[in-house]
Order: C-alpha cells, then structure tokens, then sequence
C-alpha cells in the first residue's frame, strides 16, 4: 500500500501552474491574481472633505463663535469647484472636492447650517476632516500583489483605482464523471438493485466552491467502450478528469479497465476509507480515479484533490485548519491505515483544544454522518485504539 502523504504528493504533481488568463471584475472572485495591479490613480484622487460642513480657512474661525458668508455650495461630484476666498466659507458635502484655499471642514453639527450666511461654535485646525489625495494608495504604487485571493475587498480596491479587469489565474476546468450500472438519476423510479446517483454532485459541488469551471457526465454504464465513447470527446476541453466508482478489485470495474495501461496507475492508499484509487495521465489529461462510496469520495477529495487544485490555481493557504481535542468516545481503527472518521468538534472555552466524538460509524456508505459533521477526526497509521478522553488529531472542514 502507498502512503497518504506520498499518494497526495503523486496526485499534486499531476497539475502544474494554472495559466493566468484576463477576466472582468465580476468573474474574479475567489481567483489569485497573476500579476502585480498598479494603481492608475491615487486615492483619494483629490483632496476631499469627510464630513458634511463647511470649508473654511482654519485662521478665519481660530476665535468662536464667528460667522461668515456662505460663498458657494459643492456637492460630491462636482468638478468646477471656485477657489475659497478670505472671510467666507463654502457649504461642502461628504467626499466633495476641497476649493483651493481651503485648508479645513468643519462639520456641519459645529454649525446652525445657514445657506446664505454660516454661524461656527467650535474654532476649526488646519487639516480638520480633510481626505489628502493619495493618503490610502498613491497613484503608480503595487495597489495588489500577485498571489492575492481575490476577495469583496480586493476586488473594490481594483475597481477604485479604475481597473475593470485582472490577470488572474485561470479556474481549472474539470470533466467530473461517475460510473455504475446501478446508478439512476433522479427523479426516475428506482428498481430493485438500483440506486440514486449522488457523487457527480457532491463533486461538482465541491469544485465548484473551490473556483473550478465543471462539466458533469453521469451514471456511466459498466462498459469499457461505452466509457471511453462518452469522456474521450470531452477531454480537450478538460484541465482534469476525476472519476468516481470502478477503481475496485472486482470484475466490472470499468474505470479500472479502461484506463489500466494507458498512463494511469491504480493503487491501494493506506487509510480508510478511500483505499482504492487511480491517478495518472490520459492523452495528456491528468486524471485522478475515486471509489465510488459517497464518504471515500468526500474523504478523497479532502485528503487529495482539494490542496492540490487549490495549488494549482495559485493558493498558498491549501490546508484545512487542524486542531488538537479529546475524544467524547472510545474509537477503533485497523492496523496501519490513516483512519479519517466523521465526527463533531466543540470548542472548550479559555482552551485551545475541545472535544470531539464520532458521528455514525466507519462505513464508507453513510453519507448522512457527513451531512451532520464539521470535522475529520484522523486516526494516524500507527494506532489501532483511542479511549475516551485520549487527544486526537481534528481536521476541520
């Protein structure tokens, strides 16, 4: 059997460095920028109040209360500002451009709000409640590096310093296939034997918040030709093919048979579940190969793919977050396996660590434990038994 690590390092090797490719803002989020962004401008663009008040000249109000005339009013947005004269003051509103000669706002609330005429009750400093230009970003300076995730927040600094695209890297684009005579979609009837195709989804699903482009085929017949007639055609326009299903020791494993021989290799992973597996190349596709019970093919992608797509597309933080906790329950694990089990992880207050116990058993059909979990408690290879009350390893998802 191939280790865990040494299996996750085969299939993160299948997939180099996603190519940067030009998207519009909206179509960025959750992607990692390629490229350094350089602001255009600087922000603010110009100097600007922050409050709504009145711009003065700070040594016109240095005694109060003083009132003075109300020379002009400038809205946000306006661009023919006049200059501030000596002995007067200008009605300004928030984020509107400060006149030349102002060199302080004073807020409206410090004011009776006059139009023609402004009465101020509190003296004004110079520099009050002004935005300087450039004080946030100057303008020709890294607004964001390369590598940045690219979140609500980066994605508005891209817009505000005039950016309506960015060099990202490219989202891969994955060609999600499950196999199985068995499988039905639903909503058709089921017959006896039959069952309802479930892995396509949680796949998809799970790609899909990882940033991927997916494409789904579903409930591929156990026939090698019938296989290869549906994916083959599709692979051109596929950064990765995952599979789920077929990988098995038994006699209709039709991923198994179809691709053993032509650039992929499968193998028995040391932990449970998800033993079997298959990664490779096919015609130039990197492929990787899942079992085909729901929980292997979660565990999977956690164990597997998900860091090294993440990789891929240009992430640095790929690993889920680990914590230490003691065990509500006595848990068991087989000999030499990495034991990944569904469980719930319950922070203890003013600790670092919490507790933890197993949801549903160990079986690799019970999907409906997942839906109740939040963590992966991860029995390593080397232990076989964890009493209550024992510290354990919490993968949390």
């Amino acid at each position: 059997m191939i280790s865990v690590d040494d299996y996750r390092d085969r299939v993160a090797a299948l997939l180099g460095s996603s190519p940067a490719t030009t998207l519009p803002l909206a179509a960025a989020a959750g992607l990692v920028l390629a490229e350094d962004v350089r602001a255009g401008v600087s922000l603010p663009p110009f100097d600007n109040s922050a409050m709504d008040g009145y711009a003065v000249r700070a040594a016109d109000v240095g005694r109060a209360p003083v009132t003075l005339p109300v020379a002009d009013d400038i809205p946000a947005g306006r661009v023919d500002v006049r200059p501030l004269e000596a002995g007067t003051a200008h009605r300004i509103m928030t984020g509107a451009p400060l006149p030349p000669g102002a060199d302080a706002v004073v807020m409206v609330e410090d004011t009776d709000g006059g139009t023609s005429t402004v009465t101020i009750s509190a003296a004004a400093t110079e520099g009050a409640h002004i935005r300087r230009s450039g004080e946030d970003v100057l303008s020709g300076t890294v607004a964001l590096h390369a590598g940045t995730v690219l979140g609500h927040a980066q994605l508005g600094l891209a817009a505000a310093v005039g950016l309506a695209e960015l060099r990202v890297r490219r989202p891969l684009r994955v060609l999600v296939a499950s196999t199985g005579t068995e499988l039905i979609d639903a909503p058709a009837p089921l017959r006896h034997g039959q069952i309802y195709e479930s892995n396509s989804v949680m796949l998809a699903a799970a790609l899909r918040e990882l940033g991927c482009e997916v494409e789904v085929v579903r409930s591929v017949v156990d026939d090698v030709e019938e296989f290869r007639k549906v994916i083959e055609p599709k692979l051109a326009d596929a950064d990765l093919l995952v599979t789920s299903g077929g990988v098995s020791a038994g006699a209709y494993e039709v991923v198994k048979d179809a691709l053993s021989g032509q650039g992929v290799e499968f193998a028995k992973i040391a932990m449970q579940p998800g033993g079997p597996q298959g990664c490779g190349r096919w015609q130039g596709v990197p492929v990787v190969t899942l079992p085909g019970n729901p929980v292997s093919v979660l565990v999977s992608f956690e164990a597997f793919l998900r860091p090294a797509i993440l990789t891929a597309m240009g992430h640095t933080d790929v690993s889920r977050r680990h914590v230490r906790a003691r065990l509500l329950e006595a848990m068991s694990s087989p000999a030499g396996r990495r034991q990944y089990r569904r469980g719930v992880f319950t922070p203890s207050e003013g600790e670092v660590t919490g507790v933890v116990g197993p949801r549903g058993g160990p079986g690799s059909h019970l999907l409906a434990a997942f839906t109740q979990a939040n963590c992966l408690i991860v029995l390593p290879e080397d232990v076989t038994s964890a009493a209550e009350g024992d510290e354990v390893d919490v993968l949390l998802l």
